[in-house]
């Protein structure tokens, strides 16, 4: 097996679930070679101590700080993001600058608040000159954001843009061609959406529109959200 299949075979679901030996956590930020099994993490607080001093990839090295997650950690919704900007970069909080302003508006939008959401991103570290991550980059991240979705246990998963469908479900279609279309992912349902900073450079309302077009696939995630709520109530208590 080459040096590539060998690294890439760390992140399908078996390697994670059963590692071949035991994994030293305190090697996990060291190299993307290590693999993250489920169950290394009890907190995000803990794995922020990782992801701050992590060089998985080359990212760490020009990172101010690691973006870990914002939002209630039991949510029902995790938001996916692509990668911290300048202004996440400063504060350690993803979506903070203009697109982060206007997904808190799209959420209000369509009734949904800080407690009914998580948001993270594919990467936590930011890209130079807010660069597309590139698939090592991606790779070396996503067992950070397996272990997010594990402790968060969201019924829904939005996937903002491109990168964050290609990164965790491994959908290369374009977005404009996969938006709006529910995807079943290890049992949770996926909605790839146009990424807030997208429709802040297409700012027409008009049918057919980027933002009408998000318009309805936030309905659609809300009517969801909204059944996935009705079952869990009328499911049968456990004694």
């Amino acid at each position: 097996m080459a040096p590539d299949d060998h690294q890439m075979d760390l992140f399908n679901s078996a390697a994670v679930t059963q590692p071949s030996e035991p994994v030293e956590p305190e090697l996990i930020p060291t190299s993307a070679r290590v693999p993250v099994p489920p169950g290394t993490y009890a907190s995000m607080e803990k794995m922020s101590e990782h992801c701050n001093r992590c060089h998985r990839c080359g990212l760490g090295a020009t990172r101010i700080k690691a973006v870990v997650g914002r939002g209630n950690p039991q949510a029902k919704i995790l938001i996916v993001g692509e990668g911290p900007g300048q202004n996440e970069d400063e504060t350690g909080l993803p979506f903070v600058g203009k697109a982060g302003q206007l997904l808190d508006k799209i959420l209000e939008s369509v009734g949904l608040s800080d407690a009914d959401v998580f948001i993270g991103n594919i990467v936590k570290c930011r890209p130079p000159d807010n660069r597309t991550p590139t698939q090592e980059e991606m790779d070396a991240c996503r067992p950070y954001l397996l272990e997010q979705i594990r402790m968060v246990d969201p019924g829904i998963i939005l996937l903002t843009g491109a990168s964050a469908v290609k990164g965790l479900v491994g959908d290369k279609r374009g977005i404009t061609k996969i938006r709006g279309e529910w995807i079943e992912w290890e049992g949770r349902l996926c909605m790839p959406v146009f990424h807030p900073a997208y429709l802040l450079r297409n700012q027409s309302r008009d049918k057919g529109s980027p933002k009408w077009l998000m318009w309805q696939d936030m309905k659609s995630v809300r009517a969801k959200l909204d059944e996935l709520r009705a079952e869990s109530e009328s499911a049968p208590q456990k004694i």
